[in-house]
């Protein structure tokens, strides 16, 4: 009876194991096809405004216009129709709120339902306008000339330079300013990082007594359980305004300020796991580097830590992960600029940061919104190929 009824509550417990693996695993799968369902939506969008259209005078011989040439037009970067391979005249910018100045109230009406007429004759009248105006109004009876849409393709969001998600008419959306600040904060961090966490683990493991050991270890902990809110309060606070002195930069919020709050955040996690890979180390292969006349520093450096090697490269990996995937810290003190850096005093915006910035403010299913969830789907690989890096390296220190 006993064994019957152990039996029966092993079997329910394996059922039970196993439909939670699978509803864990399928709610995993779902989120993945979700994220990259959103984002990938991102490549059959127009590359203007939705609902709104560039027209022109019938006479004008462009027929298109790309987002960064849009973006210049309208911010008077670019003033002739010749740099675009047009006529040799100047460009007039029309948005919609510069209707007054080319007609009055009762020529529009009282319901404004004279509008598309007045567009229209504005339009015609104009050799060199470019009118930024909803598409309702460029209906089969307008006389202008509406410029091609292109879409958004990979090649230009991946190789951008700009990230303009606001911009008008043409949102201008660059990989390159967030990865690039996402990779220069992460690397600069685990530059910081890796020695001092090293160094920490080498101590625990190899020189410290079981009473100091007891110490520091909870304190480590104590890193770890910080909030990230509260390393960006500190950061503000306190790391701002140093390097700003130091360096007599104009702003304080930069990537080196973002760097050095990584690499403190991920001591912790470098920490723990090279100390745990250099305990690893077997007592006989010390006792032999010793019995060899070797002292202990050289069996440290020559045989516990080539030993414990994998271990240690792990530890950078997942301190890599760790920076490359934190948000609120770096948002408050790395500057946010969205501009490619070329020193690490700049202001700069990683992926985590923008997504926690700008997402409220994007409307569902918007252009805005997809490239959010495309970046989303970028940190999502950049993670997953460094917990493959890890998996790895595990693997061939079991080997």
């Amino acid at each position: 009876m006993k064994n019957g009824l152990k039996k029966f509550t092993e079997a329910v417990a394996e059922k039970i194991l196993m439909f939670s693996s699978g509803i864990t695993t399928l709610t995993v799968i779902l989120i993945v096809i979700f994220l990259f369902k959103e984002g990938m939506g991102l490549f059959s969008s127009s590359d203007i405004e939705d609902g709104y259209v560039l027209a022109v005078n019938r006479e004008n011989p462009v027929d298109r216009l790309t987002p960064e040439e849009s973006m210049g037009v309208f911010d008077a970067k670019i003033t002739s129709w010749k740099e675009l391979g047009g006529n040799d005249e100047d460009i007039l910018v029309f948005r919609l709120n510069d209707i007054t100045n080319y007609a009055d109230e009762n020529s529009l009406g009282d319901e404004l339902q004279f509008l598309p007429r007045v567009l229209d004759s504005v339009i015609a009248a104009q050799p060199g306008i470019i009118a930024f105006i909803p598409q309702q109004y460029a209906d089969s009876s307008f006389t202008g000339k509406i410029l091609q849409n292109g879409t958004i393709t990979a090649k230009s969001f991946f190789d951008g330079k700009y990230w303009y998600p606001t911009a008008s008419p043409s949102p201008l959306f660059g990989l390159l300013p967030l990865i690039s600040g996402t990779l220069w904060i992460s690397l600069f961090a685990i530059l910081i990082a890796l020695p001092f966490g090293l160094a920490v683990a080498i101590y625990m493991a190899e020189l410290a007594d079981q009473r100091t050991r007891k110490i520091i270890k909870p304190i480590i902990e104590l890193l770890a359980g910080i909030p990230s809110v509260v390393y960006g309060f500190f950061g503000l606070v306190v790391l701002v305004p140093l390097i700003q002195q130091l360096f007599d930069l104009p702003v304080g919020e930069s990537g080196l300020v973002g760097s050095i709050i990584l690499a403190i955040m991920a001591l912790p996690t470098i920490i723990t796991v090279a100390e745990d890979a250099i305990r690893t180390t077997p007592r006989s292969m010390r006792e032999a580097s010793l019995a060899l006349g070797a002292n202990h520093w050289q069996t440290i450096y020559k045989v516990v830590l080539p030993y414990s090697l994998s271990g240690i490269t792990a530890a950078a990996v997942l301190g890599i992960g760790r920076a490359i995937g934190e948000t609120m810290a770096v948002l408050m003190v790395s500057g946010n600029a969205a501009v490619i850096p070329s020193s690490l005093l700049e202001p700069m915006r990683t992926i985590p940061a923008t997504i926690a910035a700008e997402l409220g403010e994007a409307p569902t299913g918007g252009i805005h919104y997809k490239a959010l969830f495309l970046l989303g789907c970028i940190l999502f690989i950049l993670t997953l190929i460094i917990s493959i890096s890890v998996e790895f390296i595990n693997t061939r220190k079991k080997a």
